[in-house]
């Protein structure tokens, strides 16, 4: 029999015979339902796939026109149907739900008309993969709905060659305890694969957001107004039970942190400080806090206090704590100058240049002005250089634009008199995805590399984006040091990966500071990027 879907590949896997059969009927039957989009019939599986599936199950529970979205009307209805699986009569649902089974790497029947023993121990075996009870009827019952919109996407539930145990067992955890126990309206399975991805970091903040006492229907697993106050309160009180585990199993999304040295160290969070039966916070615990707290830069409480709550949750961390460090696409006067020194700020991100002329109506003005370097160092700020040409979206991602913009910014900085040795930060604006990074960032960043060394490798690259972002161009392409996007805390690249080793800058707040003048709020790290505090002297 040909192997079913690899589980280390939650996108595609090997052709499979039992999912090309599936392909086959699925289009067959419902090409005439309303609103029906045809998958391929290769079989692979898929989002194509289980989507048409879905598409299947809703003509099936009398939902017209079909989508392919399996949204609150399609669980609901589900719900209503009541029927699990081995007691409906409907051959085409038992169709689709094996389907389902096939694609998610479980065996199931090999007639798909038909619900046999091997279907239904393989569903038992999804419910225990999630963390749910199959043994008790009522929960089994319960959280069918729950199951069967996990049958039909591409988490994952069993643990994947890249993803950790431990995050595993905390992904269990939070599908027993707050979407079948407790039953948060708004949360979902979140996957149990090992890996920290944006829909383990939504179910993780209703997690949350239900310990500090946040009504069930006001739960959304956003870190709003409501979630921070919350924080400060009984967050930031002496953790017990469910929120002590919750602190700590964010302590380990964030492991390891860096014990600063020459080179830094770094320091892994232990799992049996997770799972430890009593409320005492244990040296190793505190060991790591304490290193998290100093490596990140804010406040060393060695408590769980607001600040840290929200270091370890969102990448921003507290958008409001003090920083020394802004950038901003605005001329540096003289008097705003003035007014950054002022408001506590000490050095300053400006554009080397603007790809658009200033004929064009989406022009900025944001490059540096001729004297503004001076002007900017008169005033007692540093600054540090920073290049974007429309880094926004991948497909200006390529070696060779990447080797062109770094010989545009070398000639800048000597320009701008920029000394040698200063670190030149190249932006990634925009959510870059592992894939992406892989097919067009780094390629751009080795562009860039290669075009400053052929250039006398007079000026250092540094990378702005989020943390993945950073992590990788840094290890894998050498960027020297990087700005962090933490601001932009829902981007994929910003959950689950902590903070690179290199961090200079930490972009976590954007406001208007000035009527007119918008800034972005940076946390300068200690002893990192010391930014350009003199320029070379004219001839």
């Amino acid at each position: 029999m040909p192997e079913t879907i690899g589980l280390g590949a939650p996108w595609m896997s090997l052709a499979d015979s039992h999912v090309l059969a599936a392909q086959r009927w699925v289009n067959a039957t419902y090409a005439g339902a309303p609103g029906y989009i045809r998958c391929p019939e290769d079989g692979l599986t898929g989002w194509p796939t289980v989507l048409s599936l879905t598409q299947g199950l809703q003509h099936e529970l009398g939902i017209s026109p079909t989508v392919q979205n399996f949204g609150p009307g399609t669980l609901s209805a589900v719900k209503a149907h009541a029927w699990m699986p081995r007691e409906d009569n409907n051959a085409n649902l038992i169709r689709i739900y094996n389907a389902a089974l096939w694609c998610k790497g479980y065996p199931a029947s090999t007639d798909q008309a038909v619900w046999t023993s091997v279907s239904e121990a393989s569903l038992s075996q999804l419910y225990t993969d999630a963390g749910l009870s199959y043994a008790n009827q009522r929960y089994r019952r319960a959280m069918w709905p729950q199951v069967a919109r996990a049958m039909l996407r591409m988490d994952q539930f069993r643990l994947v060659p890249q993803g950790d145990a431990t995050v595993r067992r905390i992904q269990q955890r939070l599908n027993s305890r707050y979407v079948s126990d407790v039953r948060i309206p708004a949360m979902n399975l979140v996957p149990c694969d090992g890996i920290y991805s944006r829909d383990v970091q939504q179910g993780f903040m209703m997690a949350v957001q239900y310990e500090v006492g946040i009504p069930l229907s006001s739960i959304n697993g956003n870190f709003g107004p409501g979630t921070q106050a919350g924080l400060r309160g009984v967050g930031s009180g002496r953790l017990t039970g469910n929120l002590r585990h919750l602190f700590r199993s964010a302590c380990y999304f964030n492991s390891p942190t860096m014990v600063p040295g020459d080179p830094q160290v770094p320091l892994a969070y232990r799992p049996e400080d997770i799972d430890t039966d009593t409320d005492t916070d244990t040296a190793t615990h505190l060991e790591w806090l304490s290193a998290f707290q100093r490596f990140s830069q804010i406040p060393m409480t060695v408590t769980n206090d607001y600040t840290t709550w929200a270091q370890l949750l969102v990448s921003s961390g507290d958008p409001d704590r003090p920083a020394t460090g802004c950038d901003c696409i605005t001329e540096i006067t003289a008097t705003r100058g003035a007014q950054l020194m002022a408001a506590g700020y000490r050095i300053v991100g400006r554009y080397l240049d603007e790809h658009l002329p200033p004929s064009d109506p989406h022009f900025l003005g944001k490059a540096l002005k001729p004297d503004e370097p001076q002007t900017i160092l008169d005033a007692g700020l540093r600054f540090f250089p920073i290049f974007q040409y429309n880094g926004t979206q991948l497909v200006n991602f390529t070696y060779d634009k990447g080797y062109d913009q770094g010989r545009i910014a070398h000639q800048k900085a000597v320009e701008h008199r920029i000394p040698a040795g200063v670190c030149i930060y190249f932006a990634v604006d925009f959510d870059a995805l592992d894939d992406d990074i892989d097919s067009g960032v780094k390629p751009y960043f080795q562009g860039v590399k290669a075009a400053l060394a052929d250039l006398g490798d007079r000026y250092q690259f540094g990378v702005y984006g989020a943390r993945n972002v950073c992590i990788r161009v840094s290890r894998e392409v050498g960027a020297r040091w990087s700005m962090v996007s933490g601001m932009s805390w829902g981007y994929s690249g910003n959950l689950g990966f902590p903070l690179p080793d290199n961090w200079a800058f930490n972009q976590i707040r954007e406001y208007e500071f000035q009527p007119g003048w918008g800034l972005d709020h940076d946390v300068w790290r200690d002893g990192a990027d010391p930014g350009v505090s003199a320029l070379v002297p004219v001839p």
